[in-house]
């Protein structure tokens, strides 16, 4: 583990610091300067620098999408070329998922000693290798080591991109820019569906290798990348690398001035890692035997991951051929032309909660996301159970299929990375966002590995039926466990989890200082 330092005058600093309830205020006065600074003073360079380094920081996510979309069609040829069975091939599927967890369990300490940005460069190079194996694989035995390594890959990558981009970016704009590895996880899969289109045609034996190596293409990018994207200035101060810490801040700010405020921000933030010497033990030791505000913090962030798969999202992906085949659709062609309709219209909605995250806040869009999500979820149930192999079956499960990506993209997909990226404080954020991570990796790959022999017990059918239940229950999730954390800083965040109450009453309070602050 790093340890933080701070510059010599650093305890002076701490001591300055108002306490009781002005400070809250004086914190939020200097959120809504910031907000309204990053308004009034927007600097274009700023911003395309900052947007930039979030989309190289996200290309791992492409490597994790195109591998979801694309294995729901390699498998149909897989199965053929290898003669795999069943059961194999839901391990096949469904591994991924499981082995990543060592990935996420890893990334949270490797990305403290090693750095943010060397991280997501590791998780690059292990995918790349787990691909080319899977790629010239000649048996099922060398094709499950090859997705070994890439379940590894994407745990560091999907662990590390949300922590990346929430420390190098504005208040104002981090929700949009930390939903960007939600945005390329969609691009890929939408690359993954049309690959398996236009590969289909060739010979069993070569076009899932083919659909597989395309995959590696995105990691050559990252690796160049790299040498272009700067350390997160949060970790250059956890090292004490105090003056690079404030040149990563002069090129992410718009002044030189507003690069100092932050700079002392973050420092202060850290004290607390200063005074633990930021030992793994002590904060492994924080999180299993947290504080009360530690507390609802890893409900939120873990729970918020957990909902995010148990809802049954990847096998809708995964398995999207075999559902429209149930629905009475035939042919492999036309199953993959369906699925490339479902890819596009979950990278449409992304697209639209890009737009809408920052302005209408995090809890409406979770609202709307997983109430459609239920929705859509039903009527696939119905559509299947009473429907199946009749015209306005086949429409209505494509329709409830779309539905329910498209719920999922507008909401669940890019906020549950954005929350647990932002609401866990400084000192705990590497290793609280890894945990997060683990909880959904292990149950997309439950989910993922059980869907087969689920669906043969209780019909296609009965399992959404019981994805559409899971699903109300994460409604009542966001209303009761999921602050809005809309504009604020991350050091403001920590605040709204000291207090229970605060939960609730965040929003007047902050609505209160912001009166205060035009009244003066």
């Amino acid at each position: 583990m790093g340890l933080m330092g701070m510059q010599e005058n650093g305890s002076e600093e701490l001591s300055e610091i108002p306490l009781g309830t002005k400070t809250k205020y004086n914190r939020m006065d200097s959120d809504l300067t910031e907000t309204k600074h990053g308004l009034q003073t927007n600097n274009p360079e700023t911003n395309k620098y900052v947007f930039v380094c979030a989309i190289f920081a996200s290309l791992n996510s492409v490597l994790l999408g195109y591998d979801v979309g694309v294995m729901s069609g390699a498998i149909i040829f897989i199965r053929e070329d290898l003669k795999i069975t069943e059961v194999q091939q839901e391990v096949l599927v469904g591994i991924l998922s499981i082995i990543s967890l060592l990935g996420s369990l890893a990334g949270g300490k490797t990305t403290d000693a090693i750095g943010r940005k060397w991280t997501i460069g590791l998780a690059a190079v292990i995918f790349q290798i787990g691909g080319a194996i899977m790629a010239l694989a000649p048996s099922f035995k060398v094709l499950i080591i090859g997705r070994l390594l890439c379940g590894v890959g994407i745990g560091f990558g999907v662990m590390i991109a949300p922590v990346y981009i929430a420390e190098i970016s504005p208040a104002v704009a981090r929700g949009s820019l930390t939903s960007f590895p939600e945005i390329f996880i969609n691009f890929g899969i939408l690359l993954g569906y049309i690959s398996n289109y236009a590969f289909s045609k060739l010979p069993a034996h070569i076009n899932w290798r083919i659909m597989l190596g395309v995959g590696l293409i995105p990691s050559v990018v990252i690796a160049v990348a790299l040498f272009f994207i700067p350390e997160s200035p949060r970790w250059l101060v956890l090292q004490n690398r105090i003056e690079e810490a404030r040149v990563v801040l002069i090129n992410i700010t718009n002044s030189e001035k507003e690069a100092e405020e932050k700079l002392q921000e973050i420092q202060i933030a850290a004290g607390s890692a200063n005074a633990d010497k930021y030992e793994s033990k002590a904060v492994w030791l924080e999180i299993l035997r947290p504080s009360p505000p530690i507390r609802r913090m890893l409900i939120t962030g873990c729970g918020i991951q957990c909902f995010q798969q148990i809802t049954g999202i990847d096998t809708t992906v995964y398995y999207s051929p075999q559902i429209f085949k149930n629905a009475g659709i035939t042919g492999n062609s036309q199953a993959f032309a369906a699925t490339i309709a479902v890819g596009f219209t979950k990278t449409l909605f992304i697209l639209i909660a890009i737009l809408f995250i920052d302005k209408l806040g995090r809890k409406p869009l979770l609202y709307a996301s997983t109430i459609g999500m239920t929705v859509s979820l039903f009527s696939l149930s119905f559509s299947l159970a009473f429907l199946s192999h009749a015209k306005a079956g086949i429409i209505l499960a494509i329709l409830a299929v779309c539905g329910n990506v498209a719920s999922f993209s507008v909401g669940l997909g890019p906020i549950c990375w954005v929350l647990s990226s932002e609401i866990f404080p400084l000192r705990l954020r590497a290793q609280a966002s890894a945990l997060g991570a683990v909880g959904n990796r292990v149950s997309s790959g439950v989910i993922s590995m059980s869907f087969l022999s689920v669906s043969r017990t209780i019909t296609t059918a009965g399992t959404f039926f019981i994805f559409g239940l899971i699903s109300c229950f994460a409604v009542a999730f966001v209303h009761y466990c999921v602050p809005e954390t809309k504009g604020k800083t991350l050091e403001d965040i920590e605040v709204l989890f000291q207090n229970e109450g605060e939960l609730q009453v965040s929003q007047i309070e902050m609505g209160d200082a912001e009166r205060l602050m035009q009244k003066s």
